[in-house]
């Protein structure tokens, strides 16, 4: 079972092992990793901090109870036509990504993201569109 906040499901696309640590990139590779190989895992959609931002680095400024980042998750939410506290495994959430984002949904969706710049989350939302799941991700 994973907790996952509305914009993290779109962040997860797009990762390729970047992060704000290494304890946060250990942390959110193994959940990609676990994601990855088991599409079938429940993911439980929470309000605020989830099991992502369990590791944000304490050195630096926590933003997981930002505004701005709960209209970022609501805002995901809503596209995907879903509710805090749903229970639904990885695969239906891929499905519902899949037919209902677009590339460009992310540069909306997004617009206030550090990592949009990166680019890594339009082409993990067209890899699902096109029915080739998540970037592979190497354990470090």
């Amino acid at each position: 079972m994973a907790r996952l906040r509305g914009h993290h499901l779109l962040c997860l696309l797009g990762y390729r092992g970047m992060g704000y640590s290494a304890e946060y990139v250990a942390n959110m590779t193994r959940l990609h990793q676990l994601l990855r190989s088991e599409p079938n895992t429940p993911v439980t959609l929470v309000s605020g901090p989830d099991d992502l931002c369990a590791e944000f680095p304490s050195d630096q400024p926590y933003h997981c109870l930002d505004d701005d980042i709960g209209l970022r998750d609501a805002a995901v939410l809503d596209k995907l036509g879903l509710t805090v506290d749903t229970v639904l495994s990885w695969q239906e959430i891929q499905t519902r990504e899949a037919e209902r984002v677009v590339p460009q949904d992310v540069l909306r969706l997004c617009s206030t993201c550090s990592w949009l710049t990166y680019g890594v989350c339009q082409e993990g939302v067209a890899r699902i569109r096109d029915g080739r799941g998540l970037f592979p991700v190497e354990i470090l």
